[in-house]
């Protein structure tokens, strides 16, 4: 029995064929998402202090429909105030934080608010866990902390590093505790909604920690197919020339 051997032009594009399977695996691993806040007044014990946050969007189907925040000590949900958000969105005070939810918003497009702060308080670094909320329930929970995270690779929460306080800064007077405020109404604990979410967000928070997405496996299968397509045409028209 005679040994096939592809000719070099054959073998060459196998190669390439390869070369460029495994760049669109590569690439097509998503960066992880996550909910960013930043601040031009980022100082210990500042006040009226604007706050914004990015919430990023994972998912390829579903809108962000809504953000639960929970406020790092020092910081009181009477002492935040809304100030902009999505359009139509609400903020809801709560025991420990607060919720910003409304209408879902474009699909693939990231959710974008901000608040602003009576005061921040003397600390170095300020972390804001936040449930990530999509329209088919999906829930991306970014409330690890420090090493918790695994080194920066898990669903960290977002935090605001703070410059020293100004010489002279002092903590201003407590804003009134959130049971004086009659507009305020309370939102399940991230511990609560991290226990009980809804049955479809059950069913697909095993996807939350990152893995590519159907559009993505379809694009990575997709290129491979044609790309030994590409390989098997070339050696069937060299072999048909031989003959």
């Amino acid at each position: 029995m005679s040994r096939i051997t592809l000719p070099r032009t054959a073998r060459r594009l196998t190669v390439a064929a390869a070369g460029a399977a495994t760049a669109v695996l590569l690439t097509a691993v998503p960066a992880a998402a996550h909910v960013e806040v930043e601040s031009d007044k980022a100082q210990a014990l500042a006040e009226n202090v604007e706050l914004t946050f990015v919430a990023e969007s994972e998912s390829a189907t579903a809108g962000i429909t809504e953000l639960r925040v929970v406020l790092p000590e020092g910081i009181a949900p009477a002492d935040v105030a809304y100030r902009e958000g999505p359009k139509g969105w609400k903020f809801t005070a709560g025991d420990d934080g607060y919720t910003v939810k409304g209408p879902a918003v474009k699909v693939g497009e990231d959710a974008e608010y901000s608040v602003v702060v009576r005061q921040l308080p003397d600390a170095k670094e300020l972390a804001f866990k936040t449930l990530q909320t999509y329209s088919d329930g999906k829930i991306d929970r970014w409330i690890e902390l420090g090493e918790a995270s695994g080194g920066g690779h898990g669903n960290e929460a977002p935090v605001l590093e703070l410059k020293a306080a100004a010489p002279g800064a002092k903590p201003v007077s407590p804003s009134p505790s959130e049971s004086e405020s009659p507009s305020a109404s309370p939102t399940p604990t991230a511990e609560e909604t991290s226990v009980s979410p809804s049955p479809q967000a059950a069913d697909t928070e095993k996807d939350d920690d990152g893995g590519l997405s159907a559009g993505a496996w379809t694009g990575i299968v997709a290129a491979i197919l044609v790309a030994v397509a590409a390989v098997v045409f070339v050696v069937r028209r060299r072999g048909s020339t031989q003959q």
